[in-house]
């Protein structure tokens, strides 16, 4: 079961990475926020075990703290 959780978040991670590279045309800001919400839902899912709520609530949750690393001045 371990296993199963270690090739999901892998893949996750492979996935938001990969979404990235369509970023190029976005502010610093935006890419920041769209990181946090990737990283946001992973680590929520991970710590939840898995669970829709929580993955939602790590991407609402790493969105916001990613939007707010670099405000623009």
């Amino acid at each position: 079961m371990k296993t199963i959780k270690q090739i999901i978040v892998t893949a996750s991670l492979a996935t938001v990475a990969l979404g990235l590279t369509g970023c190029a045309g976005m502010s610093h800001q935006d890419r920041n926020t769209a990181v946090g919400a990737g990283v946001g839902a992973v680590a929520g899912s991970v710590l939840t075990g898995g669970s829709a709520v929580g993955t939602v609530a790590g991407a609402a949750a790493g969105g916001v703290i990613g939007n707010q690393t670099s405000k623009t001045h």
